[in-house]
């Protein structure tokens, strides 16, 4: 870290005695402005740049350009006739390259007399009404203690609880790990981080490259029928297209990883992006002389060509390489290896997908196919093999999406999904003693075929002031005895005046069980698609254009959950979350004998209130929240939820002091998670199951950015540091066998960072 700090000092140096002698530097904001529900392009809209003189309007395609904007970050208003006015925030002009910006606009239904409606920084998704957070690019980058990580910025949405401090295992609203969905550019993948938990949705870190983000779209409920097989939350990840001038890049050092990225034309209607990154924790780790060593490279690259003014085409591809290496040179390095189950993975992500736009319409086409591949292993302190795992999943997806509005007040979004499923496993679980007293083992090979498919219809109708939306959709999985299910839902909004909604949605959701869990049982077939019904109702405040508040009650009552018949207690919902293995009686990989039988309820209240980025050089949020969660299994008794935290508190912003620097600051609290306590002999006590909480959890992160320009290149660095004031976040107490004793575990304390990249 000395040699990082030591290079932002002589950087600092040289830039700023670089550019005292020379004058301000300027370029140009580009972008298209359109339909934000049918994608036409939309011409004559005005775009004025906030805080200076600068603006243009839009062509007959909707393109737009802004030329000579001094480097810096800037709102745009943009308007036009029909529309409600929109201001896009966070616009950051660098010399390294022109700003190219996608900006939507939503058709304006109803205009209320005497009220002239004022641009707002906030914009409402047709079929994600309530319970949504936007992020752009830019709120994602400079967000304290997130590592520039699309997973770990939504944690401070109301409502998300963070199991362990350095991972993102997604708990939403008293929901497991595994019922949370990615969606990268219209393509569904199972989890998008690197290590990740089979069956679950969580890893300590994501693979997805931020600096190709264009915004996340983050619904924690609610969210409409094209969104299935998923019970808590959607994550849509939109990637931007790469630049049209010529060729450029970026190198980057951060906290945890280096990387190079490419963008540039492909051809005259074309463009690509492209990155290559790696971890160097594992030198650090090696260095340090650590048993327990992981590295990880990660690939993205992406084309898009506009094939004519209604077509575009776009090809994905995405490939994690993750690698796990273990010494065990020295005794105490056997035991602590002993206790951590290593994963080596292998994920790619490909697709293709097509986009023809029509007269009030537009219609989707993508191919796809995932893999993923998991070797899990771990032994005890003798080296002898606890558990192997060898597994293979394989989905060749095809799906197709139709928006178009039959009236101008009705807006009818259908499609299919078709899915084949190539599924192996070859399982080693050593026969052992759980830390519950229960005995496992399993030693079995399997290899399946399956298909999944899925149809929904939505249809939104506004009526003066009510949008009301309503749709249903049918799954199928042939892989269990009950292969059909049909989710209805339905939500709406009314607007009580131009700055006031009052929202509701109430729906069925199913999600079908993890492939894992229906191969290592013969019986495990007999299994439901796992099931919630949802109430969520709200309202929306604008107190100024840029400052919006809200407050949402919901409840999700679970149903045919997975519980285990030879673990009475144990229901899958409270499984997923951490590194796992034999300290979990590795139970999140559901190879014990279960049933549809277990049950559980969550409820809430969440406030959020977010202040955007405007001519006043500040931003914020605030969420707070009051969650239950409790579940239970087949010996009858209601428990808490292994991932139940009552109260959440994130409060963060920053301050933007010039074109150069830049400083922020966010401070999370949350009330203990439930464990269950040891007895004698490091036997944990079922009757006692999730009685106890640990402590609560509290810390604080400050990041500094700083940013030089030269004359074709800009230098951006940042010093960001977690746990400031050194408090070790707390995790459940973990049994150690030399000592005989339970500890209390904590996590590492102050942790500093520095990031260092230069765009070209």
């Amino acid at each position: 870290m000395k040699y990082l700090l030591s290079f932002m000092i002589v950087c600092g140096i040289s830039a700023e005695s670089y550019s005292q002698n020379r004058t301000a530097e300027t370029n140009t904001i580009t972008g298209e402005v359109y339909d934000a529900a049918t994608l036409e392009p939309l011409p004559g809209a005005n775009v004025v740049v906030l805080t200076t003189s600068l603006g243009a309007s839009s062509d007959t395609m909707g393109h737009f350009a802004v030329p000579g904007v001094p480097i810096g970050t800037y709102s745009l208003r943009v308007s036009a006739i029909g529309y409600t006015p929109f201001i896009a925030t966070d616009i950051v002009v660098i010399v390294a390259k022109p700003t190219e910006l996608r900006i939507p606009l939503i058709e304006s239904i109803t205009q209320v007399e005497d009220v002239q409606i004022t641009a707002s920084y906030f914009q409402k998704l047709p079929d994600r009404p309530l319970s949504n957070l936007i992020q752009s690019n830019e709120e994602i980058r400079r967000l304290p203690g997130g590592l520039e990580d699309v997973v770990r910025a939504i944690s401070i949405m109301p409502g998300v609880a963070q199991v362990q401090a350095g991972r993102n295992d997604l708990i939403v609203r008293g929901g497991a790990p595994s019922e949370n969905l990615f969606v990268i550019e219209n393509l569904e993948v199972a989890n998008i981080n690197h290590f990740g938990t089979q069956g679950a949705s969580g890893g300590p870190l994501s693979y997805i490259n931020l600096d190709f983000v264009e915004q996340t779209s983050f619904s924690t409920g609610g969210f409409g029928v094209r969104y299935g097989d998923k019970l808590s939350s959607v994550l849509s990840i939109d990637l931007r297209e790469g630049r049209k001038d010529r060729l450029g890049g970026k190198a980057t050092i951060s906290a945890s990883q280096f990387g190079l990225n490419l963008e540039g034309p492909a051809s005259d209607n074309g463009n690509f992006i492209f990155s290559a990154r790696r971890s160097y924790l594992d030198f650090i780790f090696k260095a340090a002389g650590f048993g327990f060593v992981p590295e990880y490279w990660d690939f993205l690259g992406r084309t898009v060509y506009h094939l004519s003014s209604t077509d575009q085409l776009s090809v994905l591809g995405i490939a994690a390489l993750d690698n796990v290496k273990l010494f065990n040179d020295t005794p105490d390095k056997r035991f602590s290896n002993s206790r951590v189950l290593g994963s080596d993975q292998n994920q790619f992500v490909g697709g293709v997908s097509w986009r023809h736009l029509m007269k009030q319409s537009f219609l989707t086409v993508t191919a796809g196919q995932t893999y993923v591949g998991y070797h899990f292993m771990q032994n005890d302190s003798l080296l002898h093999p606890l558990f192997r795992n060898t597994s293979f999943e394989h989905e060749s997806t095809l799906q197709g999406d139709l928006l178009t509005h039959i009236f101008k007040t009705t807006e009818l979004n259908m499609g299919f999904q078709t899915r084949i499923v190539r599924f192996s496993s070859d399982i080693n679980l050593a026969r052992q003693q759980t830390s519950f007293g229960d005995t496992i083992g399993f030693n079995a090979a399997f290899k399946t075929m399956a298909t999944k498919a899925s149809l929904y219809a939505q249809v939104s109708q506004d009526i003066d002031l009510l949008r009301l939306t309503f749709g249903a959709r049918l799954d199928y999985f042939d892989l269990i005895d009950k292969k059909y299910c049909m989710a209805p839902r339905v939500s709406a909004t009314y607007a009580l005046s131009p700055i006031m909604n009052i929202n509701a949605s109430a729906g069925r959701y199913y999600q079908s069980p993890s492939y894992i869990w229906l191969v290592a049982n013969p019986g495990n077939t007999r299994l439901d698609f796992v099931g919630t019904d949802q109430l969520i109702v709200g309202t929306d405040y604008m107190l100024q254009s840029d400052t919006k508040v809200s407050l949402e009650a919901y409840v999700k009552s679970y149903f045919h959950y997975p519980a285990s018949t030879a673990r009475r207690y144990l229901v899958l919902a409270n499984t997923g979350a951490g590194f796992g293995g034999s300290e979990e009686g590795f139970a999140s990989f559901g190879l014990d004998p279960l049933v549809s039988q277990g049950s559980g309820l969550a409820r809430g209240m969440e406030f959020l209130a977010q202040k955007k980025l405007s001519e006043i050089p500040c931003y914020g949020t605030l969420s707070v929240s009051y969650n239950e969660s409790q579940f239970k299994a087949l010996d009858g008794t209601t428990r808490p939820s292994s991932f139940d935290q009552r109260w959440i508190l994130n409060l963060g912003g920053g301050y933007i002091l010039n074109e150069k620097w830049e400083f922020s600051a966010k401070f999370r609290y949350a009330t203990g998670r439930p464990y269950t306590p040891y007895g004698p002999g490091g036997i944990q006590l079922t009757e006692q199951f999730n009685t106890l909480r640990i402590d609560a959890n509290h810390s604080l992160d400050v990041r500094i950015d700083r940013r030089w320009s030269f004359h074709i290149w800009t230098l951006d660095t940042y010093i960001d540091i977690q746990n400031i004031y050194n408090r070790k976040p707390l995790d459940i107490p973990r049994y150690n066998q030399r000592t005989g004793k339970a500890e209390q575990n904590a996590s590492i304390g102050i942790l500093p960072s520095i990031g260092v990249s230069a765009e070209f």
